[in-house]
């Protein structure tokens, strides 16, 4: 069986046993601050383990996009170095929502392997959990005897709480596993050492492919658990390792998941596949990366230089340093492999095809600024290694190699290997010690310390009225503290809401919730998996009281002009641009809008234009809100609405509709688009390779905006004295101040030419340098730097050093000759940066020439004496 069909052989078998196959959930997370990525097929039912959505079906099957690089799911450094760990990779799963339990996910799990698709018993194992005296729990003797049905009693192997016990973080819902293992050994090694004694001992050919999660507890803030009321099942097994497994290989890249990709790569490089070790591992690494890097873009999360966008960063720069290293590639070679990824995995994700072009665009833009990163890292330890070895050392230490990963992006492995090349180490230790200071600074950044849930009432689901109300009278159903930077907030969870959780761009509502006359101020509403999150700074002195809540009204009201107007603008963007526009984020709030989309070149200052004047004949136009709150998807499709790459939608979506604009959109809205007002472009810019970003402001921030231009035009014409052409008369005055300019240049080259003069006069000799050291009275920085080229050029040996008040500040500029740098070693950036404190100031610069202002003009002598003394 191909892949194609070893993912529809596991998709038809559960649809067959009554499970609704649901669409990957998109890998980049949002609205859960604990997770970046989707990193297991769970993610998107978290809500429903968690108690605070109702499951829409009992049954469940899926295959999930899943990112494993960080925490304690980090399988990074194995990648391509093992047959079968990866960062981007599919899981395989079906579960149930207080449904069956043990028994059928047992069964069906055998039935589907051996019966189904023939993989033999004799190479199968299973585990079982054998207990915890910690937590006061039995070894999983059901899951043991549901087993022997189809394996003996050797083939069942107990696993500790490491391996076969499951957990969702430190707290929440928890379980027993049992995992499905293969031995994929030859005979003859099989006979030498019985599979059940290499299981979980990291043995590359015998490896867990499916593991059934039978969540049955709650692990609570202080340890102990307790039973839930409803009892799943949560599977999850390795595409690519059934892959391995069903197609007779010992590796995953050896598969048809990648086998096209590493042909490719092969192809470009010219080298073959399996000649060469490190080239081998190259090849994997990148087949492998494309993948991630690919589906995150795709998802809508670009590389950037923090958080996800960060981590993809990392991954395609790793994957573009293997393929320099190893595989001798100088020009960008990853955005060439995209249209083989789409052949391979297009028709399972459609999003690949639709994304392709932004996909190879990103990508490439990333290379080749990467590339240029790699050839600058290469000097700079060109530099490093000339220095060490000049003073007699063999290792470069740890801080510096710190600085060429932390400020270049330059991986330690990369500097560790071209050092090697060299003759010389890296102290390890010394930049490991650095990275710990980075982790243990970002760590106290985002430290927090958060209570268990304190639960007042049973709801099911949060109901929103925000929509309507402004005001609500609401109950606390849960609260917990939370702890942060030594400040304690309050998350307080009601059994309905008028106040937005943030999501969809748009940014939380604020206000207050008041009850006898006690005010709790609501500082901001988030939204956390499937709740709506309302951040106090204080617990009301009652939780169980009545609560009237209240959204400020102004502020909403401004987020919702702003909001109208993404929808807008995007119109006018697809009407002025082009239909091949798409939304890749936004930011909403009460202050302005910003709008991200793809876009292949800058956006003219004629298109921007035709932009607002097509926004404002919408606003004008006072087109009235049509909004639908329940909308089969499909059939929201059907009507043109616009739906989001990286968003889930639900079976039922909301559409908004202003005119010909047709959006599926959660936030909140104008009644009618004439409240806008007016809307103004303020800014136009590339945040990625073809992703564009427009910033706007509407309403109130609009009449601000015109209104102090229009009084910074008063101003200027009444400075001017001109109420006619003021264009003619700002052109002359630039004209009149160009001419100024320039005599006074003339002033200065003349005034330079006699001080040079006076210079040559007072050239001392100083151990066989000829050495000038004076304060000198010109008042431009140019004009001293074109004196002392000129000094270096008509006197050998030089030591020049020239004090100057520039501006009232006091500079100083240090010019040495070429054959001085050489020889002794005087260096004029370290000169200045220690003659500088003489005058609170600093600077540098090249070897040969460099230059430092400072504050204390007083001190501007000492500064030029203390420069002096270098040459003795």
């Amino acid at each position: 069986m191909n892949s194609k069909e070893i993912r529809k052989a596991f998709v038809d078998f559960f649809a067959g046993k009554g499970h609704q196959i649901v669409a990957s959930a998109p890998m980049v997370v949002k609205n859960d601050p604990t997770l970046m990525f989707t990193n297991a097929g769970m993610n998107q039912f978290k809500d429903i383990f968690l108690g605070n959505q109702p499951a829409k079906y009992v049954r469940v099957a899926d295959t999930q996009k899943c990112l494993r690089v960080s925490g304690k799911h980090n399988d990074l450094e194995e990648v391509g170095h093992d047959t079968y760990h990866h960062t981007m990779f599919e899981m395989l799963g079906n579960w149930s929502f207080g449904d069956y339990f043990k028994e059928d996910a047992i069964n069906w799990a055998w039935e589907l392997l051996h019966d189904v698709l023939k993989i033999p018993a004799d190479r199968m194992y299973a585990s079982v959990f054998e207990g915890s005296a910690d937590d006061k729990l039995e070894r999983d003797d059901e899951a043991f005897e549901l087993w022997r049905k189809f394996l003996p009693a050797h083939q069942i192997i107990n696993g500790s709480k490491k391996d076969n016990f499951w957990e969702m973080g430190d707290t929440g819902p928890c379980g027993p596993c049992s995992e499905i293992h293969v031995d994929l050994r030859d005979d003859a090694e099989r006979a030498k050492i019985p599979g059940q004694n290499l299981v979980n001992k990291d043995n590359p050919l015998v490896i867990e492919i499916w593991n059934l999660v039978f969540i049955q507890f709650n692990r609570k803030a202080d340890g102990k658990l307790e039973e839930l009321p409803d009892k799943h099942v949560d599977t999850g097994m390795g595409f690519e390792r059934l892959c391995m497994v069903l197609q007779g290989k010992k590796s995953n890249y050896d598969t048809d998941v990648f086998q096209n990709t590493i042909a490719k790569i092969a192809e470009l490089s010219n080298k073959k596949y399996g000649d060469d070790q490190k080239a081998d591992v190259a090849m994997r690494v990148i087949a492998d990366h494309l993948r991630a890097i690919s589906f995150s873009i795709a998802d809508g999360q670009l590389p950037s230089n923090n958080k996800a966008g960060y981590v993809i960063r990392r991954i395609l720069r790793r994957a573009v340093r293997y393929g320099y290293t190893f595989l001798d590639f100088r020009e960008p070679f990853i955005c060439k492999l995209v249209e083989v990824l789409k052949e391979n995995m297009g028709d399972a994700f459609p999003e690949l095809v639709s994304q392709q072009g932004l996909i190879e665009n990103v990508i490439r833009e990333e290379e080749e600024s990467f590339l240029r990163t790699l050839e600058t890292g290469i000097r700079l330890l060109d530099d490093l290694v000339a220095k060490a070895k000049a003073a007699g050392k063999t290792e470069i230490s740890g801080d510096n190699a710190f600085t060429l990963y932390d400020t270049f992006g330059f991986p330690f492995d990369l500097t560790s290997l071209i050092l090697r090349e060299k003759g010389l180490t890296v102290d390890e230790a010394g930049f490991n010690a650095e990275m710990e200071k980075q982790k243990e600074r970002s760590r106290n950044a985002a430290a927090q310390e958060t209570d268990d849930w304190v639960e007042l009432m049973k709801i099911e689901q949060v109901e929103f009225v925000g929509y309507d109300h402004l005001e609500a009278e609401v109950h606390i159903s849960r609260y917990r503290k939370v702890t942060q930077k030594n400040k304690e907030f309050y998350h307080l969870v009601f059994d309905k809401t008028p106040f937005y959780g943030e999501s969809g761009g748009q940014v939380g509502d604020s206000g207050y919730i008041i009850a006898d006359g006690h005010r709790t101020r609501i500082l901001d509403t988030q939204k956390e998996n499937n709740l709506t999150i309302h951040i106090a700074n204080k617990l009301p002195e009652n939780p169980s009281a009545t609560f009237m809540a209240v959204v400020d009204a102004g502020t909403r009201t401004l987020t919702m002009n702003n909001h109208s107007a993404t929808h807008l603008l995007d119109q006018a963007l697809r009407e002025v641009l082009g239909t091949h526009v798409e939304q890749k984020g936004s930011l909403v709030n009460s202050e302005y809008l910003r709008f991200d989309f793809a876009h292949f070149q800058k956006v003219t200052k004629e298109e921007l234009e035709k932009i607002q004047t097509r926004v404002n004949e919408l606003v004008r136009k006072n087109l009235a809100l049509e909004e639908n709150r329940a909308v089969a998807f499909d059939e929201a499709k059907k009507l043109g609405a616009i739906a989001l790459f990286g968003e889930k939608y639900g079976d039922f979506v909301r559409v908004i509709k202003f005119g010909e604009s047709v959006e599926l959109c959660g936030g909140t809205h104008v009644p009618s688009t004439g409240q806008i007002g007016s809307f103004i472009i303020t800014s136009e810019s590339a945040i990625s390779a073809g992703v564009r970003r427009i910033e706007a402001i509407t309403a109130d921030r609009a009449e601000e905006f015109v209104k102090k231009h229009m009084d910074e035009l008063a101003e200027v014409k009444a400075v001017l004295n001109n109420t006619q052409n003021l264009k003619k008369s700002v052109e002359d005055l630039v004209a009149q101040n160009s001419r100024l300019q320039k005599q006074i240049e003339e002033f200065e080259r003349k005034a330079a030419s006699g001080i040079k003069d006076e210079l040559k006069k007072k050239i001392q000799s100083v151990n066989g340098v000829n050495v000038i050291a004076e304060v000198i009275q010109l008042d431009s920085a140019q004009a001293v730097k074109d004196l002392a080229f000129q000094l270096k050029g008509e006197i050998d040996n030089l030591f020049l050093v020239l004090g100057s008040a520039i501006g009232g500040k006091p500079s100083i500029s240090v010019m040495i000759a070429d054959n001085l740098v050489a020889e002794k070693g005087l260096n004029a950036g370290a000169v200045v940066r220690e003659a500088a404190k003489e005058m609170q100031g600093g600077g540098g610069g090249q070897a040969f020439y460099a230059t430092a202002g400072g504050k204390d003009l007083s001190g501007l002598s000492a500064a030029v004496e203390k420069a002096k003394s270098f040459v003795k």
